[in-house]
């Protein structure tokens, strides 16, 4: 096994925080020629937004520190596959390269579901690269929510 790239293992890092907060491990970086920009973790209780996922906000963060809407040179790295919502804020963000851990068959808009940027009306397309990092965002999933049964 490899070692993980830094955005990957920043965003795990995040996505292990929410757990001990109680939320759903998911972690989230965005990253610049290079640079991490912005990491955030879900918060979607703890804020009580049901819109406070990982993605969405390093997003907002990463275009507040930029002072601009469009990331067209950021990168996203992403411990679970984007849900609709978060695949739409990246489209809209026109995020170059999205990479992430854990596929999610229930919920991702990626490779599984709506497969939203594969969709015609999708204004923009990642370069996507999925399953780097996904066996421990998997088993951080996999953990939080045994504890919860």
């Amino acid at each position: 096994m490899f070692p993980l790239p830094e955005p990957m293992r920043a965003a795990l890092d995040a996505a292990a925080a929410a757990a001990r907060a109680g939320e759903v491990p998911v972690g989230a970086t965005v990253v610049r020629d290079g640079a991490i920009v912005a990491t955030a973790a879900n918060a979607p209780r703890s804020l009580a937004d049901p819109t406070a996922h990982a993605e969405m906000l390093a997003i907002r963060e990463a275009a507040r520190l930029l002072g601009r809407e469009r990331l067209e040179d950021c990168e996203l790295w992403v411990t679970l596959e984007p849900c609709a919502m978060c695949a739409g804020a990246i489209a809209h963000a026109r995020i170059a390269r999205l990479y992430y851990g854990a596929a999610d068959p229930k919920g991702g808009a990626v490779e599984n579901g709506p497969r939203l940027f594969a969709q015609p009306t999708c204004h923009h397309r990642p370069e996507i690269y999925s399953g780097i990092g996904g066996e421990q965002a998997g088993e951080l999933l996999r953990d939080f929510f045994r504890d919860r049964r």
